[in-house]
Parts: structure tokens; sequence; C-alpha cells
């Protein structure tokens, strides 16, 4: 069950970071067609790009390297992997147990 939800959540993680850079491309492109302030539109593209970078980080080198070990270790990777998943339960790939 780990390999596949941490498998599914490179997936989603992959794809909200290719989201975040097309987004923060097309609107600090044109941020007036938006509504919104060229600096307002620049902070919020590097925000959004930030987080989807940490996620795939977090996940690829503090939670899957862990996966699997014996004691505290492999339990508190396997914790962290499912809040990790949490906001994609509903998601129609999420690999429900």
């Amino acid at each position: 069950m780990t390999d596949a939800l941490a498998a599914f959540l490179r997936s989603r993680f992959a794809e909200e970071l290719e989201k975040a850079r097309f987004a923060s491309g097309t609107v600090t492109r044109d941020p007036e067609r938006f509504g919104v302030d060229p600096e307002d539109a620049a902070r919020h593209a590097r925000f959004s790009v930030a987080t989807a970078e940490v996620h795939l980080a977090l996940l690829e080198d503090t939670v899957v390297p862990h996966l699997g070990a014996e004691g505290a270790g492999g339990q508190t990777a396997e914790y962290q992997l499912r809040l990790l998943a949490a906001p994609y339960v509903e998601h129609n790939d999420y690999p429900h147990d």
C-alpha cells in the first residue's frame, strides 16, 4: 500500500508543480489581464512553485527513504505519507487500502 500511495503522491505533486509553473508564467506575463498587481503576481507565483517543490522534496527526501523501515522511523514515515495524502483521499486514483 505504501508504495502505491507514494507513487500516487509523486504523480499528484508533479502535476501540482507543473500547474504552478504554468499558472505563474501565465499570470506574471500579463498580470493586468487578471486584475493583479505585477508584484503580487510575482510573489504568488514564487510561493506556488516553491510550495509544490517543497512537497516533492519532502516526499522524496524525508518520507520515501524511510518507508518500510523497522521501528519508529518507518512508522513515522508511513504516518507522514498518509498526512501528505490526506487532501487527495477523494481523488479517483487514490489507492485505498
